[in-house]
């Protein structure tokens, strides 16, 4: 088993593996910016270095300055935990080359996946169904262009490099087209570095479904049921929930059976997050493939008692996947919200400023994922996740409830923030999201709702 673990991110998810990396009696390091050197993973760590001041693209997003990082502290992992460089196939390269294990797919099948035109072509070979399209990112707006009108409007454009709801655009008319993308292609390249963009249909209201999947390096995978993500704004996730409500159990299973037919044809090492979307007819089609640990991974730790960080630490030593896990079954329900400090308002608009007061939730079947405390400061430099609330239940209307009375019990505040916590308990209630019938449209249609 690795005995030594650097953390190359912060936040949640940096304090969520320190965590588990403890339990495992495994050594961590944690990297932090400027901004961060106060910040919970590092006083959790058994090791903290200094990495850049707060941009980025100066720290988190430095692979040189990481990887001395690891060198000087002597570790023999990289975990990259999700966002910045956990999906970069050129990190996860330089990490092997330098003889370091990074705890995720080789980089090889990072490149494959990480290209999302390419990763649409690869699940087409294996049998999955997607939606009408371009096969291949282009950067020609006249050839994209007869794609679209060839499909017929709406369609969406997606970067190639893009990833986490960015770097994409709906066009509902053929006269926007250009414009559109021409702005979506100068976003790929600032945000990503790479300005190709490829053309799907856009399904307007549909399910955003996703199947959580574990692969060993021998071959051998499973995959732990599914997620519904639909609740989101800007393709961006907001509330999730396993397993699906309202959908049949054959459906989630045929979805699950493919995402790990296709994970098994790609060589995958790890854990991966297949993601489908569901029109209204049951039909599913793939969308992406996350590379890495998903913010939403709890919800299927809750119910499969599986700790998927450490099943990645345990692959990426080479360990083989145990029965236990290849025999499990999801067991109850489980909902997660996200605590951003974002304003609902004001179109989701991040907030910052410096948090005064944080009370998380407590009682049966809550937990609390989060690297937030009374004085820390959050700044404009990264993801407004503050924290994430999940809880379990035994059945569907249970869990509902106990995350409302959660959600209640959870106080923030500070000079400047809002937060999505109001907003959050509001769709708990919303009839549309109770009876199962929300689709990736709920947000916008309850925004529209609220106007007239």
């Amino acid at each position: 088993m690795i005995s030594s673990v650097l953390v190359a991110n912060r936040g949640e998810i940096a304090v969520r593996i320190i965590r588990t990396c403890r339990e495992m009696g495994i050594r961590t390091v944690a990297v932090h910016s400027t901004a961060d050197r106060d910040a919970a993973h590092t006083r959790l760590a058994d090791e903290r270095v200094h990495i850049g001041p707060a941009p980025a693209r100066r720290s988190y997003l430095n692979p040189a300055a990481i990887l001395a990082a690891a060198q000087h502290t002597g570790v023999e992992a990289v975990h990259p935990g999700y966002g910045f460089l956990s999906e970069d196939p050129d990190f996860a390269e330089i990490c092997v080359d330098h003889g370091l294990i990074f705890v995720g797919p080789p980089a090889p099948v990072l490149a494959d996946l990480g290209d999302k035109a390419r990763a649409r072509e690869i699940a087409s070979k294996a049998g999955l169904p997607v939606l009408p399209g371009g096969g291949t990112a282009v950067e020609d707006v006249e050839r994209a262009r007869r794609t679209a009108d060839d499909i017929g409007h709406p369609v969406i454009v997606k970067a190639a490099a893009g990833g986490g709801g960015r770097g994409m655009a709906v066009v509902d008319r053929p006269e926007d087209f250009s414009r559109v993308f021409e702005e979506t292609r100068a976003t790929a390249r600032n945000l990503f570095g790479d300005p190709r963009l490829y053309v799907e249909r856009f399904l307007p209201a549909a399910r955003h479904i996703e199947v959580q999947v574990l692969v060993d390096a021998y071959g051998t995978g499973v995959h732990l049921g599914a997620r519904d993500c639909s609740i989101q704004r800007r393709r961006q996730k907001l509330l999730e929930e396993t397993p699906p409500p309202g959908l049949p159990a054959d459906l989630i299973e045929r979805m699950g059976a493919a995402a790990l037919r296709a994970a098994l044809a790609v060589g995958y090492e790890g854990a991966a997050t297949y993601e489908f979307l569901v029109d209204e007819d049951g039909a599913f089609y793939f969308m992406e493939v996350n590379c890495r640990i998903q913010v939403e991974h709890p919800i299927t730790e809750m119910v499969t008692g599986i700790d998927i960080v450490r099943e990645q630490l345990a692959i990426a030593s080479g360990r083989p996947l145990p029965e236990s896990i290849l025999r499990s079954a999801p067991r109850g329900v489980a909902i997660e919200c996200r605590i951003n400090t974002e304003d609902p308002v004001r179109g989701f608009l991040p907030t910052a400023g410096a948090l005064t007061d944080f009370q998380a939730p407590g009682g049966p079947f809550v937990r609390v994922d989060t690297h937030a405390e009374p004085g820390m400061t959050v700044t404009a430099d990264y993801d407004p996740l503050l924290a994430k609330i999940i809880v379990w239940g035994p059945d569907r209307e249970t869990a509902i409830d106990r995350m409302g009375r959660a959600l209640h019990e959870t106080r923030v505040a500070g000079a400047g923030l809002s937060t999505t916590r109001d907003f959050l308990a509001e769709v708990l209630t919303d009839p549309c999201y109770r009876h199962a019938a929300h689709t990736t449209a709920f947000v916008d249609d309850r925004a529209h709702r609220r106007s007239e």
